[in-house]
């Protein structure tokens, strides 16, 4: 059998007509502390990503550059989540569904895409507004279309797909709003039970690619017994959600931290995520950058991946560099 090729995208952050109203300084106008919003501002502009509603030509160029393939994966995060709440926000479902629907068109039922953070909402680190909804569960499910799990068998390579979100859920009990925290666990519950069934169900001879948008959610994983059993045959998990391998280094660089309590809301939970960081490494971790990347950087673009279909050879990763055009 001749090799496969895969295309692997992440973190595209689409804006439409109606996200872009809000303009890039969306997220500063929620911050009401002064010298908040000042350092936001400089965090924005010198490190994270300066016109956050300048990403939707990114997938313009990827669409135009990128060739044919056997699968397709969007690693999450597909809208602006300008209001913070996720796609219960009627602007950033239109977003969503914009961009799902320019990657469907070239590549049709070949494109599989992952729930990240930002489909259900989340508190935003500087303004501390938003969280997760059911609504935009629902929004997602429903109007979307977006799967819970999914799998795809390339040869003997067998693609999964998993929502972060509802694996970590845990870690994120006071994004969740008063009242929704049982249906959020029943969901939660559900998905464990069809990934253990989709571990159980592999074969000696298939290896995994893992798409799991947030890191965060890998320690939650590694609880289940029938994934522990199968790790030998993860070759790799993919994840999204940290933008630029410059994060992904200080991440591990900063396994040891304890979780930190008393600096808010934000900060305790990326703390706490940080001391379970060591537990990624059987997960053997590649992050796909987003694919407008950082600020600081310039270091956006998307991966291709040459499958062997027999999967005797690993699989071959070549990260396609998508410059930001000169001022």
């Amino acid at each position: 059998m001749k090799p496969m090729k895969l295309i692997i995208l992440s973190d595209i952050h689409y804006t439409g007509a109606a996200e872009r109203a809000r303009g890039n300084d969306y997220e500063l106008q929620a911050i009401q502390h002064p010298f908040m919003r000042w350092l936001a501002g400089r965090y924005r502009r010198h490190i994270w990503m300066r016109y956050p509603m300048g990403r939707a030509a990114f997938l313009d160029r990827f669409l135009a550059e990128a060739g044919p393939a056997d699968a397709v994966v969007v690693d999450g995060d597909h809208s602006g989540n300008s209001a913070f709440i996720g796609l219960s926000d009627p602007a950033s479902l239109a977003s969503a569904q914009e961009c799902l629907a320019k990657i469907a068109a070239r590549y049709g039922d070949k494109a599989h895409f992952v729930f990240g953070d930002h489909e259900l909402g989340k508190v935003a680190m500087f303004s501390g507004q938003g969280g997760m909804y059911l609504a935009s569960w629902q929004a997602c499910t429903e109007q979307l279309g977006l799967k819970r799990f999914w799998q795809v068998t390339l040869g003997n390579y067998v693609l999964m797909g998993v929502t972060s979100p509802l694996l970590a859920l845990p870690a994120s009990q006071s994004d969740t709003q008063p009242g929704e925290w049982p249906e959020w666990q029943r969901l939660r519950a559900e998905h464990l039970a069809e990934i253990r069934a989709a571990f159980d169900a592999l074969q000696p001879q298939q290896r995994v690619l893992l798409f799991c948008h947030d890191p965060t959610a890998l320690p939650f994983l590694h609880e289940e017994e029938s994934v522990r059993r199968r790790l030998p045959q993860i070759e790799h998990t993919i994840i999204g959600h940290l933008h630029s391998d410059l994060i992904l280094w200080k991440s591990r660089l900063l396994a040891w931290v304890p979780p930190i309590s008393f600096m808010g809301h934000t900060v305790k939970k990326m703390s706490s995520a940080l001391s379970q960081s060591r537990a990624w490494r059987p997960f053997r971790v590649k992050l796909c950058p987003a694919l407008a990347g950082i600020e600081l950087l310039d270091d956006g673009g998307y991966f291709t991946v040459t499958l062997d279909p027999e999967a005797q050879k690993p699989a071959e990763f070549v990260f396609h560099r998508l410059r930001r055009p000169p001022e």
